[in-house]
């Protein structure tokens, strides 16, 4: 039986550990411009062992060389060099928004200086303790990811607000397009913009509404931050919102602004507001009343001179009545309001909506744009929409890919059907879609003495999709 060293085997398990983490991310770049030679080699040993890939230059120029070809996240660089001041390359890297940590002799604080002026990072006085290097350069990496994925957003927000629209020819409709032209009027660099209250059930809009303002305001360049208050974890919600400083809690190991702070002078939309916690609602009513927000284990404030927008589909005045809702903040946030009507109150919308998500659907799918069929359409006009234009959406994605012939039909549907003099209208609920679609044949087949080819002419399909859809669910009736 062999005998493993206990101490080999932690150390075994620990740089496996290590290995792993590394390799749960990409490895960042570092670039040392230093022409002390011992220095640069321990450097180079100490990020290495910490994961870092690494490069060495002695000189300006090679250091000009080496950033076409390395692409370094962070560079190390020295002050003096036979062919030339550090100061010089330092603002070629700023430009190449690489994060430039600078390494400065005793006697050169002035260079220190003029160099963060310049756009380093941070700086180091020689003789430098390996350790606090290696400190320096995570902080440093740190706060670089934390940018690129603000930058990321910032473009990926500025995408998605591209084209983005409330579809619809219906007055209530119009009424909210005209709306939200007026209130992004009040939105200017120059001036605290005023908090907006979206109302509205479920499923009406009110994100898209929220893009929409944001995409209308002088700010549509900047951050769109979209929060889901009802969606954070209520242990991290405050560390989420207002950010904490290192140290600030047990496991706080860097800094983190928060998703407040993000908004920077763009916009902030706190979906769902209804679902805050009253203690974290206080602190929201004092950013809102002074535009500052102060991150957990500081006591510096930042200005926030962002656009806020909330939405709610609950009665925020019913709550705040009753206890559940701040009134001060419910007055707050409510300066100007815009309501979302239901898509059962707005006349024509459906079919409309219908056609643009079928399209959507089957360009997607690079199938051919269904019709959809003339029951299908009274379906669509007379059905109630309980989820609004979510449900619509959901529904006739569903029926686009489950559509035959290339028509959508009351059956692709599938809606809770019931007999009016005009048309079927739906209110059961079905566990499956086969047991919607076969119990709509059944009543038009019922309604139709079990004629298929007056059931396929109600259902307006085909006398051939009637009969497969009755081999399916093995029904039968008469062919005429």
């Amino acid at each position: 039986m062999t005998l493993v060293n206990p101490k080999v085997q932690l150390q075994q398990w620990m740089w496996t550990k290590v290995s792993l983490a590394n390799m749960s991310k990409p490895a960042s770049k570092v670039l040392i411009v230093e022409n002390e030679l011992l220095f640069a080699r321990a450097v180079m040993r100490k990020l290495q062992k910490a994961g870092y890939q690494c490069e060495h230059v002695e000189c300006i120029q090679d250091a000009r060389t080496s950033t076409k070809q390395f692409a370094a996240d962070i560079v190390l660089l020295d002050m003096r060099f036979p062919d030339g001041d550090g100061l010089e390359l330092l603002a070629e890297l700023v430009a190449k928004n690489m994060a430039v940590i600078v390494m400065t002799a005793l006697g050169e604080t002035s260079d220190a200086v003029n160099a963060i002026k310049q756009g380093a990072v941070d700086y180091l006085k020689k003789p430098i303790d390996l350790d606090e290097l290696l400190l320096s350069v995570q902080k440093v990496e740190t706060a670089v990811i934390q940018s690129n994925r603000l930058d990321y957003s910032r473009q990926r927000n500025a995408h998605t607000s591209e084209g983005v629209e409330l579809l619809g020819d219906s007055l209530a409709i119009q009424n909210v397009k005209a709306q939200i032209k007026r209130i992004a009027q009040f939105v200017a660099d120059d001036v605290v913009p005023p908090t907006v209250l979206i109302s509205g059930e479920t499923g009406t809009g009110k994100d898209v509404a929220a893009r929409l303002l944001h995409a209308s305001c002088a700010n549509k360049d900047k951050p769109f931050v979209h929060i889901d208050c009802a969606s954070l974890p209520p242990d991290l919600m405050e560390s989420e919102l207002f950010g904490y400083e290192k140290g600030a809690f047990t496991g706080a190991t860097t800094t983190r602004p928060g998703l407040i702070e993000a908004a920077e002078d763009g916009t902030l939309f706190l979906d769902e507001i209804g679902g805050l916690p009253l203690a974290l609602q206080a602190k929201l009513l004092n950013v809102l009343e002074r535009r500052v927000v102060r991150r957990l284990g500081t006591t510096k404030e930042r200005a926030v001179p962002a656009l806020f927008i909330a939405a709610s589909n609950r009665d925020l005045h019913k709550m705040s009545l009753d206890g559940s809702f701040r009134q001060d903040l419910y007055y707050r946030l409510n300066v100007i309001s815009l309501s979302l009507p239901p898509l059962r109150e707005r006349e024509g919308d459906a079919l409309l909506l219908a056609r643009h998500f079928a399209t959507l659907t089957a360009r997607h799918y690079g199938l051919a744009a269904p019709v959809i069929s003339t029951e299908a359409v009274a379906i669509l006009n007379s059905y109630a929409w309980p989820g609004n234009v979510r449900e619509l959406r959901h529904q006739v994605s569903r029926a686009v890919l489950l559509s035959h012939e290339g028509q959508i039909t009351s059956i692709d549907l599938a809606l809770p059907m019931q007999r009016t003099s005009d048309a079927l209208i739906f209110h059961h609920t079905y566990t499956t879609l086969d047991d919607a679609q076969k119990e709509i044949l059944l009543k038009v087949l019922a309604d139709s003495r079990n004629n298929v080819s007056e059931a396929a002419r109600k259902l307006g399909i085909t006398r051939m999709t009637m009969r497969y859809r009755m081999d399916k669910y093995q029904l039968t009736g008469k062919t005429v």
